[in-house]
Parts: structure tokens; sequence; C-alpha cells
């Protein structure tokens, strides 16, 4: 069993221990500052004119990249026509903010860096085969090569065109 016993009382001849200094309260946030809704960040105003500069420059770079990875690897690959079109949107509704013209820009910009890609890529593989520089092929000009290219397309042609557009159009909603 236990007992309790009283404390004893301070001795009126020692001297009562000083009161310990209470801290100061903490400065920072309290509780009630994390129940309280954050405002939302400052919206970036819409700069259309730079989107559309975005779109356009990373259309003419991933066309080029597109290009040389068929006359590199002699195959059209799907993933690479989704690149384009990520690329071409991300760059566009990032820089142009939620404007709605900015989406078909973006498909319709990629459908043209697709459609640029794989005409060099023809390019790059015809000059290989004629033992020519790929300038050579593109100075012969684009007729002939758009002829070389309706003969070689296909289904899986008009797929990567159209998945390449979705993509961008997708991306540039989304990157707004």
């Amino acid at each position: 069993m236990s007992q309790q016993f009283p404390s004893p009382a301070p001795d009126a001849g020692t001297p009562a221990p000083e009161a310990a200094a209470t801290p100061a309260p903490y400065p920072g946030p309290s509780g009630a500052d994390f129940l309280q809704a954050q405002a939302p960040a400052p919206a970036r105003p819409a700069n259309v004119g730079l989107g559309i500069a975005a779109a356009v420059g990373a259309a003419l770079v991933t066309a080029a990249v597109y290009g040389a990875i068929i006359g590199l690897s002699g195959y059209q690959i799907g993933f690479a026509a989704v690149g384009v079109g990520a690329a071409v949107g991300f760059a566009a509704g990032k820089l142009g903010g939620g404007n709605p013209l900015l989406p078909v820009l973006s498909a319709v910009l990629s459908l043209a860096a697709v459609f640029a890609g794989q005409i060099f890529g023809i390019a790059m593989i015809g000059a290989d085969e004629a033992g020519v520089s790929t300038l050579d092929v593109l100075n012969l000009g684009t007729s002939l090569l758009v002829d070389a290219w309706t003969a070689t397309s296909g289904p899986m042609t008009y797929l990567f065109l159209a998945i390449g557009g979705y993509t961008a159009f997708q991306s540039a909603r989304k990157a707004a």
C-alpha cells in the first residue's frame, strides 16, 4: 500500500527557491494559422506571343531531332512523335498560359513538325543511299521528297501524325 504524504511546508528560516523564469512564448505560427486557408499563388498573366514563339521553336527543334532519329535508324518510332507533340504543347502551354488558341496551334505545329521530321528522315536515308550529303537531297526540291513520303507512307505514318497532334493539344491544355 502506498501512502501519500503532504509535502513539507517551507521553513521560515530557509529562503524559498527563486521562481524559475518562465520562457517567452514561441513567436512562430500558432495552430490557428495552419487552419486558415492559404491564399492561392497569383496567376501569371498569359503571354500568347511568347507561347507561340516557344511552340514554333520547339517544333523546329523536335522536327530536326525526329528526322535524325528516322534517318539514323531507318524506322519511324511512335514514341518520338509523342515526344514531338509533348514538347511543342508543353512549351506553348507553359509560356503562353491558358489561352484557348494555344492547344489548337500546338496541335497544328506538332503535325507540321512530325511531317517535317519524316521528310527530313527520308532525305537523310536518300542521301545515305545515294552517297551524297543530306543538303544535296534537300536542295533537289520538296516536291520530290513529298512524292517519296507519299509513296512510303502507310497507316502507321498517319497514326504517328495523329498521335503527335493529340499529344500536343493535351500537353498545351495541361501545362497552362
